[in-house]
């Protein structure tokens, strides 16, 4: 996304909760891009961090909504803290950002657009994402309530549901399968209609 829209002539802050690896892909995409820490489950950090965006650009016009975290388990194995982690990044994460990208948005009168990541596990269950498939169907439902009440303002609110997308992300995912598939170590998951 950064590298696209850095490509289009718009101004990129990559924001993670990893500021060094932030500052590594802001150089890496050149001078149309910057830093900016960003921890989703941390209220001031969020306004924090769009803060920042304002003082260094004059405003937020756009918002690719993208952290999220990954755990699996059998049902019966679910842990209460791989259930609040999950939903304080994926979802409140996403429903707090969205809020303040809006807010900053609707102070400029100048509307904007906002896309959430969601996920194609968010429109239906799988055996052992129970708790991630939640987190993306409530994304798809955030998604679509934010849509409908901050589209008076000029903000348009869309969400992605990809399927797997191989990246490192994945890599770890796959790890996580292989556990409970009793797949020898190093054998991948098939990527097209499996998984996340």
């Amino acid at each position: 996304f950064a590298e696209a829209y850095a490509r289009e002539g718009a101004t990129v802050a990559i924001a993670d909760i990893d500021l060094a690896a932030a500052e590594a892909t802001a150089k890496a995409i050149g001078s149309a891009a910057y830093a900016v820490r960003l921890d989703v489950t941390d209220q001031s950090s969020i306004e924090a961090a769009v803060k920042a965006v304002e003082e260094k650009t004059g405003g937020l016009d756009v918002l690719i909504n993208n952290a999220a975290i990954f755990d699996l388990a059998p049902i019966v194995e679910i842990t209460r803290a791989s259930y609040e982690k999950l939903f304080a990044v994926n979802v409140a994460g996403t429903l707090f950002t969205l809020q303040a990208a809006a807010r900053s948005m609707i102070a400029r009168g100048k509307g904007g657009r906002i896309i959430n990541m969601a996920s194609q596990a968010g429109r239906r269950g799988e055996p052992l994402v129970a708790v991630y498939c939640a987190t993306k169907a409530a994304v798809i439902s955030l998604t679509q309530s934010a849509g409908l009440d901050l589209i008076k303002h000029r903000i348009n609110v869309n969400g992605i549901a990809p399927g797997v997308v191989d990246s490192d992300m994945w890599d770890q995912v796959d790890a996580l399968f292989a556990k409970y598939e009793n797949r020898p170590k190093g054998e991948k998951k098939r990527l097209v209609g499996e998984g996340v």
